[in-house]
């Protein structure tokens, strides 16, 4: 299957760096994405022989494949929709992502029944399908990205499809310790150790992701990395320039004129204290155990009414799941809670937004005196980088050691345990009576270590290790 005009450089991921609405007229309208993926193909510039192969995720984008509407470089698979569906919803989200977040609730779940089967059936059809078009579209010897644990089984695909490339998968999440991996039905998580073992090379974001993968194939496939799969680790940072000019445009200005007249002013006249967050309602993202933490120094620290304001931007996420629409509930049920238990004529003790908004998002960064980052567990959590690099005046960063942003920031953050209420609430009244000095100089820190693999160079660092040795 080898091509000789195919493209040298490869990325496949199931979001593509663009997507397409239908209106009712029926006219397609292109947006285009953002993210790590986007900065790093560009990093190699517009003359390169790349192409792009990622999913049709909605009815434009499928809309758009029928019609032969594209863009040069990006592949655009129009998947059967139940076939993605059962892949990335059935499995993808619900599976390999509660795996590797250690999400279940254990005394009911998982149960792998022939439904499970039947999903997982259409997985290895959606792999498959992403496998036959990067072995269609790549030049001899060229370069593959695969990207992130939907595309897990690609690798090993695509292997048998063109043994002539060179092949590394990226994963994006945490990896799970053998014994929460081993939940897994034994085939499954063979296939896919095996899946991404298929690759020259597999990366992690940290070093701790890399050695629970390597510690998992250990325990289900025996000593030793079997296909000699080599094993790496780039630590994706934020977007420094990006995000300092974005930060500072009209609208952001705007947003912080907004939130501030919400925040108020203590009752001394003083500004108010504000404690962000900044996260997609995602379960992984511990937004409610964040809420109780809140609530917890408001009981125990009296003196911090009236003078603190919790702002909390919880975007919707995988709202096509029940367990993540309620999810959302409780996170309003909470933080409804608090503003009744604590509010005053002048002060809501909670400002809770669940309507995305990046301009939002900067202008909170800006505001930010304390960063809560708290995590049950994150592959890295960007939010924890990119606060620092924003604040105005510099940030106290609460920060989970479940996420992997604490391999490179906990040394100048404040450390907490996910689960424990009680220390939180004591880390944010930490966090909240920092000397401005120190925290001026801890911020510094942080944003040094925050940008020092941006997403250009993480991308090309990934590129540049698949080369010939």
């Amino acid at each position: 299957m080898a091509t000789t005009h195919g493209a040298q450089i490869l990325v496949a991921s199931n979001r593509g760096p663009i997507s397409y609405t239908l209106d009712e007229a029926g006219t397609l309208t292109a947006k285009r994405g953002g993210g790590g993926l986007v900065s790093g193909l560009s990093a190699i510039g517009s003359d390169a022989d790349a192409l792009w192969v990622c999913s049709a995720l909605g009815d434009g984008d499928r809309e758009a494949v029928r019609r032969g509407v594209g863009e040069a470089g990006v592949r655009m698979l129009d998947i059967d929709a139940d076939v993605h569906a059962d892949a990335y919803n059935g499995i993808a989200n619900s599976v390999l992502w509660f795996v590797h977040h250690l999400l279940y609730q254990t005394p009911l779940e998982p149960v792998f029944d022939a439904e499970f089967r039947r999903q997982w059936a259409s997985f290895e059809t959606y792999n498959r399908a992403f496998a036959e078009a990067l072995a269609e579209g790549a030049a001899q010897d060229a370069a593959v990205l695969v990207q992130d644990y939907h595309l897990a089984l690609v690798p090993r695909m695509l292997r048998e499809l063109r043994p002539d490339l060179r092949i590394g998968h990226f994963s994006h999440t945490p990896w799970a310790p053998p014994e929460y991996f081993r939940l897994l039905p034994d085939d499954i998580g063979a296939q896919l150790l095996g899946g991404i073992l298929g690759a020259d090379r597999a990366a992690f974001l940290t070093q701790r992701w890399a050695d629970a993968f390597t510690d998992c194939c250990h325990a289900v496939l025996g000593p030793g990395i079997p296909s000699g799969t080599r094993i790496g680790v780039h630590g994706l940072g934020a977007d420094a320039d990006f995000l300092r000019e974005r930060s500072h445009q009209p609208d952001v200005d705007d947003r912080i004129a907004s939130l501030r007249e919400q925040i108020g002013v203590a009752p001394d006249g003083s500004p108010r204290k504000t404690i962000v967050r900044v996260d997609r309602t995602e379960l992984s993202k511990n937004i409610v155990r964040g809420l109780l933490a809140y609530r917890q120094l408001l009981e125990d620290q009296p003196s911090w009414r009236e003078r603190v304001v919790h702002v909390a931007l919880a975007y919707p996420s995988r709202q096509d799941l029940a367990v993540y629409r309620d999810y959302m509930t409780e996170v309003q049920r909470i933080a409804d809670e608090i503003n009744a238990r604590f509010a005053t004529a002048g002060w809501t003790p909670v400002l809770l937004h669940l309507k995305d908004d990046f301009a939002r998002s900067l202008a909170a960064y800006r505001l930010a005196d304390v960063a809560l980052v708290n995590p049950i567990r994150d592959g890295m959590n960007l939010v924890a980088k990119e606060m620092p690099v924003v604040s105005d005046e510099g940030c106290a960063l609460v920060l989970s050691r479940e996420a992997g942003a604490y391999e490179e920031l906990g040394e100048d953050a404040i450390t907490v345990n996910p689960y424990d209420v009680v220390a939180t609430a004591r880390a944010l009244h930490e966090a909240l009576t920092m000397p401005l000095g120190e925290r001026a100089e801890r911020t510094k820190r942080l944003a040094a270590a925050a940008t020092a693999l941006p997403p250009a160079q993480w991308f090309l660092d990934q590129l540049h290790a698949l080369d010939p040795r």
